[in-house]
């Protein structure tokens, strides 16, 4: 063997056993852990934690492994201290990554709805999906590998499941909820001049409520399918318009798609773009489609992130994640004049883009 394939072997482990970090997490949040640190309002020492996490005692030296775990990923800090018999033992602290699953959080800065949704109740679907990927690659009759091992889209699936589709709702709000403050604060400029705002696949409408409470002028609606919006309220603050992206979209100054083109192919994301443009306003009225999606590359410290989202839509419905050019081309072909890359935080960007 020689001397680089050496240095391989590290890294193809790494690949083999990845999902031993997610399991891991998922360890973290059935214990509790971040939720007992934070209780205890200061750092714990390994036998604080096993105690306040009511394990026993022959189970410590494990549950150090187990936090180097953790440690390593950054889910949690460590510090060192002398204990009263002169031994150097840890100290463990919250993260800003531990710090987003703490059970009394706001559902705006609770993913854990996110990870649960994920890794438990969508465990067994997911796993089939990516396990049958190769063979999926050799067919022409099935349209995702989600489709081909589970015999159904997410989306019918979680129509037929009354309990799934909450728990995917809910990790839906978890996960747009945080990037809502940055359009908020971005809204000055992106939503000048505009009176009517659609949130294409808005769900239970959260994004669109704070949109429209910072921004009285702006009348907010939200269309999804009928099983996301059935029973939701039309309180005054967003209207819920039960629909189809692909059917009808209603005429509006301004469509939000958020995380939404992300799920299709470029032929259904021309679709939608052509269906948004025939919606919206001229230019001169405000019209625009406002995306909030990644970009992939930028920046480029968030790439794997983005490459694994990619994976995940690729996986589940045949979608992408795409970089600027792929973006760019998708525009040009939709019919839209122009776009512009408003801002980046994290591995999330919005993008204008006028007709």
């Amino acid at each position: 063997m020689e001397s680089n394939q050496y240095q391989a072997v590290p890294a193809l482990m790494n690949m083999t056993f990845g999902f031993i970090k997610s399991m891991s997490l998922m360890c973290a949040l059935d214990l509790g852990i971040a939720d007992q640190i934070s209780s205890h309002g200061q750092p714990m020492t390994l036998s604080q934690l096993r105690s306040a996490l009511s394990l026993p005692q022959s189970k410590e030296p494990y549950l150090r492994h187990l936090m180097r775990m953790l440690t390593h990923f950054g889910f949690i800090q460590v510090q060192t201290s002398d204990s009263v018999v002169g031994e150097v033992q840890p100290i463990y602290d919250l993260t800003p990554m531990s710090r987003l699953v703490l059970n009394n959080n706001e559902p705006s800065l609770n993913f854990v709805p996110f990870v649960r949704c994920h890794l438990e109740d969508l465990k067994d679907a997911l796993q089939k999906a990516f396990l049958c990927m190769g063979d999926w690659l050799k067919q022409e009759d099935k349209d995702t590998p989600f489709d081909m091992a589970n015999n159904c889209t997410l989306w019918e699936m979680t129509s037929q499941n009354s309990r799934l589709n909450e728990s995917f709702n809910s990790a839906m709000v978890s996960t747009t909820s945080i990037f809502t403050d940055v359009i908020i604060k971005s809204g000055g400029e992106i939503f000048k001049g505009i009176k009517s705002l659609l949130d294409v696949g808005g769900g239970v409408g959260a994004v669109a409520k704070a949109i429209a409470t910072n921004f009285p002028h702006v009348e907010c609606s939200v269309l999804d399918l009928p099983h996301v919006v059935r029973g939701l309220p039309n309180d005054g603050i967003v209207k819920f318009v039960p629909g189809d992206v692909f059917n009808h979209i209603p005429p509006t100054d301004a469509v939000l798609l958020k995380f939404i083109l992300h799920d299709w192919s470029d032929k259904a994301c021309l679709e939608i773009l052509k269906k948004c443009k025939e919606a919206i306003s001229a230019t001169e009225n405000g019209g625009k489609v406002i995306i909030v999606d990644a970009v992939v590359g930028c920046p480029l410290e968030y790439e794997e992130t983005q490459l694994l989202f990619d994976m995940l839509m690729l996986t589940v419905h045949a979608g992408a994640e795409r970089d600027e050019h792929e973006w760019k081309s998708l525009f040009t072909k939709a019919g839209f004049s122009s776009y512009k890359i408003v801002r980046t935080v994290g591995y999330v960007s919005i993008i204008e883009v006028y007709p």
